[in-house]
């Protein structure tokens, strides 16, 4: 081998390998708690949007239909829930008891409390609601550092709020 051909050959060091794997690392460290923060805000979204969209149905359903609408927590799919939390899943009834729509139980560690209990949310024919409620969604484990509150008012009204409480129900 030459001179010339000596310099030509490249390649990188250790040191220089070591430098970017410890770079990688770092970044790595940084990047992978605010991935964490953005999925478990992405569910929680998407579980307080379930109710919200949930709510608007009842009360829509409530006025095609001329008759009262009850939003409630079920275990089963077909009644009423007397206890527990909404996160078990809900329904939408009719004035006779039919089933209008049926949402699932949220993921195991998510938390769907209602202040005051689990209360059913009944719509009258003129779209206004006979309760109103608010529930926090969180993560129960482990605790996340966000919640999302679902505020419904007696008119029907539903937003959406976002919290940094940390302090699941």
């Amino acid at each position: 081998m030459t001179v010339n051909q000596k310099a030509h050959a490249r390649g990188m060091t250790i040191i220089e390998l070591m430098v970017v794997l410890v770079i990688t690392a770092i970044l790595f460290a940084i990047a992978v708690p605010f991935f964490r923060d953005a999925s478990l805000g992405a569910r929680l979204s998407a579980a307080a949007n379930n109710l919200v969209a949930s709510v608007q149905l009842a009360r829509s359903e409530a006025i095609k239909r001329n008759a009262s609408v009850t939003l409630c927590a079920s275990t089963d799919g077909a009644t009423c829930a007397g206890s527990g939390g909404w996160e078990q899943g809900w329904i939408i009834l009719d004035a006779t008891a039919v089933v209008i729509q049926r949402e699932q139980a949220m993921p195991t560690g998510f938390l769907m409390t209602q202040t005051g209990g689990t209360l059913p949310l009944s719509f009258q024919p003129i779209g206004i609601g006979a309760s109103a409620g608010t529930f926090t969604v969180c993560r129960d484990s482990p605790v996340g550092s966000q919640e999302r509150v679902v505020t419904v008012s007696a008119t029907g009204a539903t937003y959406v709020t976002r919290t940094e409480t940390g302090s699941c129900p």
